[in-house]
């Protein structure tokens, strides 16, 4: 089989492009919301914007049950699993080289290695930092009123939630809009990332030799 042969491959199945594109709504929305909330600007209305927010809070958090349990049963978990190979390498591309057309992106990717090094670490960091921090600081600032029956009246406040929480928020926005960014420029052509995530289907190597070869 040659090396170099790229086949259309069915890479994003139905559910992941469903709950992909129900993510990044709910997400936006919850910055939205939650950003006036804390003051930002007025738009909703604090009453309304925390009424939605908390809506789309609990939509996400059902979404993300569904999605843990489908990462762990398909297998899928394993595209995140960290690595150093070729990370300097995408590193070097997504900062010089992402804009120009004739410099080929320096990782192969495959069916069974569909993300580079730097995208396993950013989807690792929002899957085990950000949205842990997010939602447990969120979840402890919408039942404040019941903290005296644990306890955390004392020890913690809800200022110091409330902090954590909007860092974690504006951790989540930086995310968003790298990884919108990428995924409109570092494709080749230019939308190649966005119709892969539409249609379910992308332009990969097929040698399963050649997963996560750092050469073009």
């Amino acid at each position: 089989m040659p090396r170099n042969k790229k086949e259309l491959v069915m890479v994003f199945s139905r559910f992941e492009r469903f709950w992909h594109w129900s993510q990044a709504i709910l997400i936006i929305a919850m910055m939205v919301t939650g950003f006036e909330v804390n003051g930002a600007y007025q738009w909703l209305g604090y009453e309304q914007a925390a009424q939605w927010h908390r809506f789309a809070a609990w939509f996400l958090i059902g979404l993300w049950v569904f999605v843990i349990v489908w990462h762990a049963i398909t297998g899928e978990w394993k595209q995140y699993i960290p690595t150093r190979r070729g990370i300097m390498a995408v590193a070097k591309y997504y900062t010089a080289g992402i804009l120009d057309p004739s410099v080929p992106h320096p990782y192969r990717k495959t069916r069974m290695a569909k993300h580079n090094p730097l995208q396993r670490l950013a989807y690792l960091a929002f899957n085990v930092l950000i949205s842990p921090v997010i939602w447990i600081s969120g979840l402890l600032y919408m039942f404040y009123n019941d903290w005296y029956r644990t306890g955390l009246d004392g020890p913690v406040g809800l200022g110091d939630v409330a902090l954590v929480h909007t860092a974690a928020a504006f951790a989540m926005l930086i995310f968003f809009v790298g990884h919108v960014y990428l995924a409109a420029f570092a494709g080749k052509p230019f939308y190649a990332y966005l119709k892969a995530m539409i249609t379910g289907y992308d332009l990969l190597y097929i040698n399963p030799e050649a997963d996560g070869d750092r050469k073009s």
